[in-house]
């Protein structure tokens, strides 16, 4: 399992209500399900990877979260996860919302497009970054918004969230002491633990 997925799970507590939208082939959950004995349920809209959900044993349901988790009460998970999707969501700051009124507690991850080497790309080529884990070509790229550590920061300042716990790690998933000096800087990736 990733590293940041290991990060995630310290963050949950056994036998508790975990959502997580975009849970794509359901690994987390599956893994978290055998692990802690979570409650699990998952939300994907891609038909593959709700099959794949299905013979994990992971419960999903098919749904847009970019329309809003409208069909969830308000605290009904003690933790609603939503990993390496943010950056692709038509309203981030909605959804953030939406998972802060239907969990006790969120998990996010993302790509942190200030990291050092996305700017000197920028900056030395003219083009659009690409790396191993951001891939694409500015035309196909899932990412329609480009989310740095300082602008997720600000974000939660706005919106009086409070950040329970900040993670930074590298395309290995580890961290390092310039990491934590300069997150926004030399962080490749940022993982969130958040409340109201």
């Amino acid at each position: 399992m990733r590293a940041d997925l290991k990060i995630i799970e310290s963050w949950i507590e056994p036998g508790s209500r975990v959502l997580d939208l975009g849970c794509g082939d359901g690994l987390l959950l599956a893994h978290l399900k055998e692990t802690l004995h979570i409650r699990e349920c998952g939300l994907e809209i891609d038909q593959e990877h709700i099959q794949q959900c299905l013979e994990k044993g992971v419960s999903v349901i098919e749904q847009d979260m970019d329309k809003g988790l409208p069909n969830f009460q308000d605290n009904s998970f003690d933790t609603v996860v939503l990993a390496q999707t943010l950056q692709a969501l038509h309203r981030p700051d909605l959804i953030v919302d939406e998972m802060l009124r239907v969990g006790k507690r969120c998990i996010l991850t993302f790509p942190n497009f200030a990291y050092w080497r996305h700017r000197f790309y920028l900056m030395t080529g003219g083009r659009m970054p690409k790396s191993p884990h951001i891939p694409y070509e500015w035309y196909d790229t899932p990412n329609l918004h480009h989310c740095t550590i300082a602008d997720f920061d600000e974000l939660c300042r706005q919106k009086n969230i409070t950040v329970l716990d900040r993670t930074v790690v590298d395309d290995a998933r580890r961290t390092s002491m310039l990491m934590n000096l300069n997150p926004n800087f030399f962080g490749v990736n940022a993982i969130y633990h958040i409340s109201r």
